[in-house]
């Protein structure tokens, strides 16, 4: 039984991966953003799961997400799911949250990132981002970042397995009622990423499809790239990997 975080589990891939988790006898923390949110998870609740609350496009509510989890019992795992598709709020949820949680979680030794074949459509730039959110901010971007933060935390810690996870366009309500790929098979391979002791998921490095490994943006595995989307990151936070 392992310890696993799913941020943003209220509704879609999150709430779909932390139930299966769940039911397989995992220790599962499920995430809202708001106790409204939260009301909707009070069956996962009532099941054993734990639950904490915190708006991710606000960096003090990740930190005080980050430091009660770091003051109950230690994470093995952290799935982070938590997304926008548009709007002001990408760059601060898609990518500066599950900076400041890898950076300020104790003990995690697996991480799953939520990427997407939109991070193909990315630029590797990192001019003029509003890490923010003061305007709206590019989602391909953010996931290109994001993809990237994956990859660099599994060359920066061997001890730890990073990898991100492309679930695909799924019927979400992000993904809408016509998205073509698999609900299914949308939520699994980061559960396996995150608790599997078979052999081919105790890799790092990797992106994901469906279970099968796939080629990222070059960017991602440029490390040059990566280290100034930290040094950015770092500097705009406050807050070292």
């Amino acid at each position: 039984m392992s310890r696993i975080l799913v941020t943003g589990s209220a509704d879609g891939l999150g709430r779909a991966a932390a139930d299966a988790l769940l039911a397989a006898g995992h220790d599962v923390v499920v995430h809202a953003r708001n106790q409204e949110r939260a009301a909707g998870l009070d069956p996962l609740v009532g099941r054993g799961a734990r639950l904490v609350v915190g708006d991710f496009t606000e960096r003090d509510a990740v930190r005080r997400v980050a430091a009660e989890l770091d003051d109950s019992e230690p994470l093995d795992a952290v799935i982070h799911n938590a997304g926008v598709w548009s709007g002001r709020a990408v760059m601060p949820v898609n990518i500066v949250a599950p900076y400041l949680l890898t950076a300020l979680l104790r003990g995690p030794r697996r991480l799953v990132y939520l990427s997407s074949g939109s991070h193909f459509g990315g630029r590797p730039s990192l001019d003029g981002v509003d890490w923010r959110g003061e305007r709206a901010g590019s989602y391909s971007d953010s996931k290109l970042f994001v993809t990237a933060l994956a990859a660099a935390v599994a060359r920066l810690r061997p001890d730890v397995l990073s990898n991100a996870v492309d679930p695909g366009w799924v019927p979400t309500k992000m993904g809408g009622p016509g998205a073509p790929d698999d609900l299914e098979q949308g939520h699994r391979t980061q559960e396996w990423l995150a608790s599997s002791d078979e052999p081919q998921a105790l890799v790092s490095g990797g992106y994901w499809y469906h279970r099968e490994r796939q080629q990222p943006h070059r960017a991602v595995h440029d490390e040059a790239f990566q280290d100034r989307l930290l040094d950015a990151l770092a500097e705009e936070t406050g807050t070292v990997l």
